[in-house]
């Protein structure tokens, strides 16, 4: 595989998008916290949440409203291509080109004006998306605040014809995905999921739960708090019980249980075939792990 990066003397190398299927990788600090609306429609309350020494401020603008979590297929997109590059010994860049029909073909789109049309007002959203958080900074009382991306523009060439688009993903981002530990791998299943609460949860069970045997719980109201969504919390509880009954979360079963507390939480268990010790681990674990409020 030859280097796809060409350097620019105008500022940052390009990094070519690498062809081909890629396995889609994702930040772990994206999945487990509320960076982006879970709703279709267009959303400008800002999304404000603090959990001990996180702090996590995101707002749109009125014009394009906060990026969603399917606005996010194009930073997982970016994660996906500048992980598979690194685990190849290529050199990267926060600065990436492509064409919108390999973007869309990762994230399992369709390929037609409308699909086009619809990458550019994502990427839109991306941009004017704000964000100011705590995470993975020195000290929690100073904040570090970007966009998901700084700019991108449609490229053509000298005879006007178009040449795909390029796109600058923020410092924050880049310095995640060339840290060791700060990546997982999705399940590719995760696209075609339509409900933006079912892709949420996915990838909260992927960060929390993992491969973990015993699985992992959290409180319901703590749950409705992190998905930073603006749904009351009966209704909120309604949609999880819906999805309990569906079951669409690939590679996980979500159980509602009740606490010891008498709490409602939710129990995200990893779909397999356990070994019998990994059984009575996990019947041990489910009788002593605390419910995650924090």
């Amino acid at each position: 595989m030859s280097s796809p990066v060409q350097t620019e003397p105008a500022g940052l190398p390009i990094f070519r998008a690498i062809r081909g299927e890629l396995a889609a990788r994702d930040v772990q600090d994206l999945m487990a916290y509320p960076f982006f609306s879970l709703a279709k429609s267009k959303r400008v309350v800002p999304i404000d949440f603090r959990a001990g020494n996180v702090a996590l401020r995101v707002e749109g603008t009125h014009e394009h409203g906060i990026a969603t979590i399917w606005d996010a297929d194009i930073l997982i997109w970016c994660a996906s291509q500048i992980i598979e590059a690194r685990d190849h010994r290529l050199p990267t860049s926060r600065r990436i080109t492509a064409t919108p029909y390999e973007i869309l073909r990762f994230a399992r789109r369709g390929t037609s004006i409308r699909d086009y049309e619809r990458l550019k007002a994502a990427l839109d959203r991306l941009q004017s998306t704000t964000i100011a958080t705590s995470i993975r900074q020195p000290t929690g009382r100073r904040l570090h605040r970007f966009s998901w991306i700084n700019e991108w523009k449609e490229c053509a060439s000298a005879e006007g014809r178009p040449r795909g688009i390029e796109l600058i993903i923020p410092d924050w981002l880049y310095s995640a995905l060339t840290q060791d530990g700060l990546v997982l791998t999705l399940d590719r299943a995760y696209f075609d999921l339509t409900g933006g609460l079912e892709r949420w949860l996915y990838r909260l069970a992927r960060k929390h739960a993992g491969r973990q045997s015993a699985g992992w719980q959290f409180d319901l109201r703590y749950l409705h708090y992190k998905s930073g969504s603006l749904i009351r919390y009966s209704d909120f509880a309604i949609a999880i019980r819906r999805i309990v009954r569906r079951q669409p979360i690939p590679g996980y079963r979500l159980i509602v249980t009740t606490t010891t507390h008498r709490h409602e939480a939710l129990r995200f268990v990893v779909v397999g075939r356990p070994t019998i010790g990994q059984l009575l681990q996990q019947a041990i674990t489910s009788c002593v792990q605390p419910v995650d409020k924090l």
